[in-house]
């Protein structure tokens, strides 16, 4: 996949948006500190970074809880540079801001679902952020599989306007080539684990047969299947051919985990596969009492000699919490994103930017 890189843009001296994952949780700010060589770098060519992000689901009003504010001192200090947080979206107030502001090289905007024009794609809202800079950068993976104005809208319009104005940044195309490995040529077999409690998750199983020769489903999605069937609306739709492929974990009675058969069961087929992908925590794994299937599930893919991916919020949690984070070759900064690009070979956030 030929992404255009940013060290093959013109950005001595540029004005640059670039779109982050600020979604994170409280004190947990790994999902920033990977963009770091992004922002270093454009540092280094002396531009001006503008700083663009969402946190949480405010719906298009605002929520002070929700607010970017707070995180322009924890920006600082991972830079190491002086942040400036601008308040508010009116754009000809940001951009005297960013220009007449000399000592200043990084200034972070306000949480853009403050508006509801992000999430609806509004061009004229793309257009406002897109007058801001030069060049775009997107270094938000993890929410490159939305259709939002900070994602498709935004490099459209650079596009529009400028060659060679748009990139991925580092950390983005680390995550493409990490996750086209498993699609293009990965060792077989391939056991994707997909679990949780997202029902979006129940529609991407037959896409996924696609690529995996096994998939095992845990979490509240056997549930969820199981309720959908119940109404006669089953999503998951699967040629004959491919129901082999899955495994659907029986849950104990309280349906907070899995049960000790299925877990056996995961058990043997992650000893058989040489190349896994651990897409979802299989019980609520933040309560002893219930995190013995994930706890086990997760420690048989650590202790795997395959080749080894995890992806999502809660995944990322718990292998933090077990310890296991350095057993995997790469840990995605995406749980949904990483999913539909490994079911669909790309993302809306992707073909903008090589379109």
């Amino acid at each position: 996949m030929n992404l255009p890189r940013l060290q093959n843009l013109g950005v001595f001296r540029k004005r640059v948006i670039v779109r982050m994952d600020f979604d994170v949780p409280e004190e947990d700010y790994s999902r920033i500190e990977v963009s770091k060589e992004t922002l270093d770098y454009l540092l280094q060519k002396k531009a001006k970074v503008i700083l663009i992000g969402h946190k949480g689901r405010p719906e298009g009003s605002i929520s002070l809880s929700l607010s970017l504010r707070k995180l322009a001192p924890v920006l600082t200090k991972i830079l190491k540079e002086q942040v400036m947080f601008i308040d508010g979206m009116d754009f000809t107030q940001i951009k005297a801001t960013i220009t007449q502001t000399s000592n200043i090289k990084i200034f972070l905007l306000e949480n853009l679902r403050f508006d509801p024009r992000e999430e609806n794609n509004d061009e004229g809202f793309a257009k406002k952020l897109a007058d801001l800079a030069d060049v775009y950068v997107n270094e938000a993976f993890a929410v490159s599989h939305r259709v939002h104005a900070s994602i498709v809208g935004i490099p459209k319009q650079f596009k529009s306007k400028f060659k060679n104005s748009v990139a991925a940044g580092f950390r983005f195309i680390r995550e493409v080539e990490h996750l086209s490995q498993v699609i293009e040529n990965p060792k077989r077999p391939l056991l994707i684990l997909i679990s949780g409690i997202k029902e979006d998750k129940i529609e991407m199983i037959e896409s996924l047969t696609k690529i995996a020769d096994k998939i095992l489903v845990g979490g509240r999605l056997p549930l969820l299947i199981q309720k959908s069937k119940i109404k006669n609306q089953n999503r998951v739709r699967l040629d004959q051919n491919n129901i082999s492929k899955i495994k659907i974990a029986k849950l104990t009675q309280d349906g907070l985990d899995i049960d000790e058969k299925s877990t056996q069961v995961f058990e043997q087929e992650i000893k058989k596969a040489r190349t896994i992908v651990l897409a979802g925590v299989v019980g609520k794994y933040e309560d002893e009492r219930h995190q013995q299937g994930t706890k086990r599930i997760f420690k048989a893919v650590a202790n795997s000699e395959a080749y080894k991916v995890a992806g999502g919020g809660d995944t990322e949690a718990a292998l933090t919490m077990y310890n296991l984070t350095d057993k995997f070759d790469w840990i995605s900064v995406g749980g949904g994103a990483m999913l539909e690009f490994l079911a669909k070979g790309t993302l809306p956030g992707i073909e903008i930017l090589i379109d």
